[in-house]
C-alpha cells in the first residue's frame, strides 16, 4: 500500500487547527536563518569553484573534483564510502568513476579481503590535477574569507566542525532506537 501523500498530511494538519485562529509568524521569525546562510555561502563557493575550474580548462565537474580529493586523502577508499561521502547514489558514482577512469585519473582495484568491494586509487596523471584543484580551492577560500582574521577563520572552522558533530550525534541518537528494535536489543 502506498504511503499517504503530503497533501493528505497537510489536510489533517489543517483540520486539526481549524478550531483555533492560525498564528502568523513574526517578521523576525520569517527572516533567513543559519541554515539558509550556510546554504547560500556553500552555493556561492560552489559556483565560484565551478567558474574557476572552467577558466582553468579542467574538464571536471565539482563532484568529480571532490571525488579526486577524497581518493587522494584516503587511497583505497571503497566505492560505497565514496558515494556516501559525496551524498550521491552509487549508480551515479559508478558513472563518474567510469569517466575518470577513461581520463586516466582513477582506477578500481579489488579489495584485498572482500571480493564484493572495489577500492579507488589515483593514477599518476591525477596528481597534477589534484594539485590544481587544491590551488583553486585555496583561491576560492581566500575570496570567501577575505577580511577575516586568522583567529576568526580558526573559530569558524571549529564552530562548523562542532555543529556537524552535534548533528551527527543527533542523527545517531535518532537511529539508535530503530536499530535496537531491529536487533531485539535494548529490552
Amino acid at each position: 500500500m502506498a504511503p499517504p501523500s503530503d497533501v493528505v498530511r497537510i489536510a489533517r494538519l489543517q483540520r486539526a487547527t481549524e478550531s483555533e485562529e492560525p498564528r502568523r509568524p513574526s517578521t523576525s521569525e520569517l527572516q533567513p536563518g543559519l541554515g539558509n546562510g550556510l546554504h547560500s555561502v556553500g552555493r556561492a563557493m560552489r559556483r565560484r569553484f565551478e567558474r574557476r575550474v572552467r577558466q582553468a580548462g579542467l574538464p571536471l565537474t565539482r563532484l568529480q573534483a571532490a571525488l579526486l580529493i577524497r581518493i587522494a586523502r584516503n587511497p583505497g577508499l571503497s566505492q560505497t564510502a565514496a558515494a556516501s561521502d559525496l551524498d550521491i547514489e552509487p549508480i551515479a558514482l559508478v558513472r563518474m568513476i567510469d569517466r575518470l577512469n577513461e581520463e586516466g585519473l582513477v582506477e578500481r582495484r579489488p579489495h584485498p579481503t572482500d571480493r564484493r568491494v572495489r577500492t579507488l586509487w589515483l593514477l599518476p596523471l591525477a596528481w597534477p590535477v589534484v594539485s590544481h584543484i587544491l590551488e583553486i580551492n585555496r583561491a576560492v577560500r581566500e575570496e570567501a574569507c577575505a577580511g577575516l582574521s586568522p583567529e576568526t577563520r580558526r573559530l569558524l572552522m571549529e564552530t562548523l566542525s562542532r555543529m556537524k558533530n552535534n548533528l551527527d550525534a543527533a542523527d545517531a541518537a535518532d537511529a539508535e532506537p530503530v536499530e535496537q528494535l531491529a536487533t531485539g536489543e535494548g529490552d
